[in-house]
């Protein structure tokens, strides 16, 4: 074999074993209960009053529509 095979092959091997043992020490997650955060599917939501951006208040009466509402909360990334 020669010596830059023999390089490239130990390198190949050596970072396999660098990735193994940084997978190995990863810690598992720990799974969420979503059931269990904030108002489910079909579940009725208590009154609210809530500005927007623009200063103008909603509440839950002034958007629901014929056939309901769905409320979407979406976290900006410059909070």
């Amino acid at each position: 074999m020669s010596r830059s095979l023999m390089v490239i092959v130990l390198a190949a091997f050596f970072m396999g074993m660098t990735t193994w043992a940084t997978l190995a020490q990863t810690p598992t997650r720990t799974k969420i209960d979503v059931s269990k955060l904030g108002p489910q599917v079909g579940e009725r939501v208590p009154d609210f009053s809530l500005q927007d951006q623009n200063g103008k208040t909603w509440t839950l009466p002034s958007i629901m529509g014929p056939k309901g509402a769905m409320l979407v909360f979406v976290r900006s990334a410059d909070w």
